[in-house]
């Protein structure tokens, strides 16, 4: 039996198998909920996982640098960028460009704190991030002073939530473009093999020449910027903001990236798994609202898949510094 999984699995990897799972989970859901399985669901599914998905690239990357990577400060950077485009442009659709940059650059220099406390300083990432997870949550605080002042561009719900092409909406095409553009940073760039090498051994990957303090601060910068320009796209399905908006996609967002099978331990996963873990998850989710499942239980389900892939893919650990 194992000398045959070991046959097939070349043919079965984790992306294809997580996707297999989001369609085979959504059949199933056609049974136990009737009128579940339509079209019309199938693209509100897609839709609210993309939201999810671009949110849990830059988790992805922060991941698969190894060294025990979590960006627990990504839920407050979601809010941060949903908040900043609120109130920058004021419902201003010509001022949706000049709110992306400074949403942009916010997210990249608090990244860069990230970078800079884990490399430089040698603090554990779940430490360092969360510690910045609450000074980002304070500077939410600070900036508002409890009072969201301010509108959602129409343009930015035109274009995200409502139908652009058919009956798809335009986030679905927005998380395409970003699923290539992370295929090719991870796959067709210096900087994409890099951070493969020193997931796998950082160690090594520094004897080889490979500057991983420089590539470490990187992945977190770009990571604080993914996770902020999330909050950018997801106030325009969310038409307004609320303080705690991006805590939700905290835990989700690891999860996505597990289930999609990136290796905890750092250097090997895909985002295209990511967004097919973000399949899976929104599918159960889903299911779940339709099934009436009580919000607590479905918290407890999603931990219960979270821990099971934890502990699989804990199983895959190579040779780790």
């Amino acid at each position: 039996m194992t000398s045959f999984l070991n046959r097939i699995r070349p043919y079965f990897p984790p992306p294809l198998v997580a996707l297999l799972l989001a369609i085979g989970l959504f059949l199933i859901g056609g049974v136990l909920a009737p009128g579940f399985a339509n079209t019309d669901q199938a693209v509100n599914i897609v839709r609210l996982a993309a939201f999810l998905g671009i949110i849990a690239a830059g988790q992805t990357l922060v991941i698969i640098s190894g060294g025990e990577g979590i960006d627990l400060s990504s839920g407050a950077l979601v809010t941060l960028g949903a908040i900043l485009t609120y109130r920058l442009t004021g419902g201003d659709d010509s001022l949706i460009l000049p709110a992306l940059a400074v949403v942009l650059l916010v997210g990249a220099g608090i990244g860069l704190l990230n970078g800079l406390g884990i490399a430089w300083l040698g603090m554990p990432p779940l430490v360092i991030t969360l510690g910045v997870a609450g000074v980002v949550t304070g500077l939410v605080y600070f900036y508002t002073r409890g009072e969201l002042i301010g509108k959602t561009p129409p343009a930015m719900g035109r274009l995200l939530s409502q139908s652009l092409i058919g009956p798809i909406p335009g986030v679905i095409f927005l998380w395409l473009i970003v699923g290539v553009a992370m295929w090719l940073l991870l796959e067709r760039t210096g900087f994409g093999k890099q951070l493969f090498a020193i997931g796998i051994n950082r160690t090594a990957a520094r004897l080889s020449g490979v500057r991983v303090t420089l590539i470490v601060i990187l992945t977190y910068v770009v990571s604080g910027a993914l996770a902020a320009f999330g909050g950018f796209v997801l106030l325009g399905f969310t038409q307004t903001v609320f303080l705690n908006l991006g805590q939700p996609y905290l835990f989700p967002s690891i999860a996505a990236v597990v289930v999609g099978g990136t290796v905890l331990a750092g250097g090997k996963g895909s985002y295209w798994g990511t967004m097919a873990g973000a399949l899976v998850l929104q599918v159960i989710d889903s299911l779940l609202i339709a099934l009436r499942v009580e919000e607590a239980f479905q918290l407890i389900i999603l931990g219960v898949i979270l821990l099971v892939l934890l502990t699989m893919y804990g199983r895959q650990r190579s040779v780790r510094q």
